[in-house]
């Protein structure tokens, strides 16, 4: 299917405080075109089906989440898009379905750095411009660029570890994006431009870099450049306003509370409602599993540039210190063999989504519990990832060259061993 929108390129005049200048830029509308692989209309084969099912199952249960929505795309053989488990432990609350919108963490990476490379396509601004001349309160960043910020080298420490207690009870509350960004501002720094840290702060200042650079809001330049263009209507980085994901159904998200000997998995704590500042340009944006599916396979195969250089995914570097050589980051993204895209987590959810830019071979999953951070999912990814790139080609297609350079079962049992204990509160004393 061909998706056409209208995709109108806005600058607002943009202070550059060091030479004095202002960038004008003009509104003019230009027609965007994206047409995703040909997909085969079926569903994958019994036992692929049934191999995924049971890996879902497995991360539920090892994460205490009660529910998932999985899409998995194999353009030569079918597809794959369900709801799996409840609302609620216990079967509770209802059936997870597909129509249900989800935070989807730090996949809102790969939309804040697929806006910057839209402004530097435009030239309203270029990657090495540095930080402080788009955001106050940060001179210690001189020598950092917006580059940095997106590939994750400027060095800077992560907020959400500081600041996910207060997520947690107060998940009302409002924050501004540098006022968060500062946990991690004051953390110590690694080294700068050639070492991959994986800082939620990056993305915060990115995000705020580009709103000054523009006039425009970050919801704003993420529906410009991402989700108009890509017909993603349940996409977007909503208002501040603590609020469900959407005005229509919901798969819940929820956090455990963490006792004596492990985690009390009956009694998940619910924070659906949730203000989005938490996350902003780092983790704030929604989706349902379709648009995230959809998403991710245009993002891998960058069809939302409209200039070829500069090359965002050209110069990838270890994604942590001994890394294996097919896991890599940059652009805001992880590159997992042949897989480019994103994983984590914000309050109430898990996230992955990772797509092949050349076969168009798409995997997108999401938990409704964050308890275990962003590991889990990332390996469920992967583990559907392997399973689903066995599946044989239908009728009348022919499988391409495709492989990964892991197993399913090397990712089951990661996340078997990664299980959280659940056990009992302890009986109140008697009296």
């Amino acid at each position: 299917m061909q998706l056409l929108s209208s995709r109108r390129f806005r600058a607002a005049a943009a202070g550059v405080a060091v030479l004095g200048l202002f960038l004008t830029g003009c509104t003019s509308d230009t027609t965007f075109s994206y047409t995703p692989p040909e997909q085969v209309d079926g569903a994958l084969p019994d036992d692929t089906v049934t191999a995924m099912t049971d890996a879902v199952n497995n991360a539920l249960a090892a994460s205490g989440a009660s529910g998932a929505v999985v899409g998995v795309w194999v353009p030569w053989s079918g597809s794959w898009v369900t709801g799996v488990g409840t609302q609620d432990p216990g079967g509770e609350g209802g059936e997870v379905s597909t129509d249900m919108a989800f935070r989807i963490g730090d996949v809102t990476r790969l939309m804040t750095c697929d806006v910057l490379y839209a402004l530097v396509d435009e030239d309203i601004v270029e990657l090495d411009d540095k930080v402080p001349d788009y955001v106050s309160g940060v001179p210690d960043l001189e020598d950092i660029t917006l580059l940095d910020l997106c590939n994750g080298t400027s060095g800077v420490g992560s907020s959400e570890e500081i600041a996910q207690a207060a997520w947690r009870n107060t998940p009302e509350r409002v924050w501004a994006p540098l006022e968060l960004a500062a946990y991690g501002l004051g953390a110590e720094r690694s080294v700068p431009h050639t070492t991959y840290r994986g800082s939620d702060v990056n993305y915060l200042l990115l995000g705020m870099a580009l709103e000054h650079a523009t006039g425009l809001t970050a919801s704003e330049l993420i529906a410009e450049y991402v989700t108009e263009p890509l017909g993603l209507g349940a996409t977007s980085l909503p208002r501040t306003t603590p609020a469900p994901p959407s005005t229509g159904p919901v798969m819940n998200g929820h956090y455990l509370s963490e006792i004596e000997g492990g985690y009390d998995c009956a009694a998940p704590i619910d924070i659906t409602t949730l203000s989005s500042s938490t996350g902003y340009t780092d983790s704030g944006v929604v989706s349902t599993i379709d648009d995230l599916g959809r998403y991710a396979q245009a993002q891998a195969r960058q069809a939302l540039r409209t200039q070829e250089e500069p090359n965002r995914y050209g110069a990838p570097l270890p994604a942590f210190e001994g890394a294996p050589s097919w896991l890599q980051a940059t652009g805001g993204s992880l590159m997992v063999g042949s897989l480019i895209g994103q994983q984590g987590w914000t309050p109430g959810y898990v996230t992955a989504a990772y797509a092949d830019p050349t076969t168009g071979f798409t995997v997108a999953v999401s938990l409704n519990n964050s308890t275990t951070g962003g590991n889990i999912i990332g390996n469920l990814a992967w583990e559907l990832a392997a399973i689903a790139s066995k599946a044989p080609a239908a009728d009348g297609q022919t499988a391409p060259e495709f492989g990964l350079p892991f197993t399913a079962e090397q990712y089951h049992q990661a996340i078997t061993d990664a299980a959280i204990p659940c056990v009992a509160p302890a009986a109140p004393p008697e009296g």
